[in-house]
């Protein structure tokens, strides 16, 4: 099976490329969206109530795909159960990944000829999804007790390492 492309052919925020066909409108629409790698949104236990909240603000406008979402969650819940418990924080990932990335793959080498096509029918095969970030957007809230500051700010730096863009750590106090 081949890898998944670099990040930085992703990272962008432009407008999307899509396709508007008057004489076959079945072409405007993208098939076969591949299903996303993040599937857990919420870790902890979110009936508690708690003193502090931190989040991790985006500083540019990216696309984050969606197995760098699931990095950091990962990276973000093992170093939380770890450091202040399993039952005692909360954290949220608060962006989804909507918008379907392609790719027009050419072929390269001998006998490429026979099926790649160039640029003429280019609109790409759909290859994963990315959430598109807007500069200074929060990316994942993290809630816990007043004496877990530290540890709840390590752990969102590590997070902050998986996303294509300098992050952030906002903590405040929760009213």
């Amino acid at each position: 099976m081949a890898s998944i492309r670099p990040a930085k052919c992703y990272r962008k925020l432009e407008r999307p490329n899509t396709r508007v066909s008057r004489r076959k409108p079945r072409r405007s629409y993208v098939k076969g969206v591949p299903d996303r790698k993040i599937h857990k949104f919420e870790m902890g236990s979110p009936k508690k109530k708690y003193a502090m909240r931190a989040y991790l603000v985006s500083e540019n406008g990216v696309q984050v795909r969606h197995n760098a979402l699931e990095a950091a969650r990962i990276t973000l819940n093992r170093h939380l159960e770890k450091t202040i418990g399993k039952d005692l924080f909360f954290a949220k990932i608060l962006i989804f990944p909507h918008h379907v990335m392609r790719e027009n793959p050419v072929a390269t080498g001998a006998g490429a000829d026979r099926f790649s096509t160039g640029m003429r029918k280019s609109f790409g095969k759909p290859i994963g999804l990315a959430a598109r970030i807007r500069p200074n957007q929060r990316l994942i809230e993290v809630r816990f007790g007043k004496e877990k500051v530290a540890d709840a700010k390590n752990a969102l730096k590590r997070a902050a390492a998986k996303f294509p863009t300098p992050c952030s750590i906002v903590v405040e106090e929760i009213k």
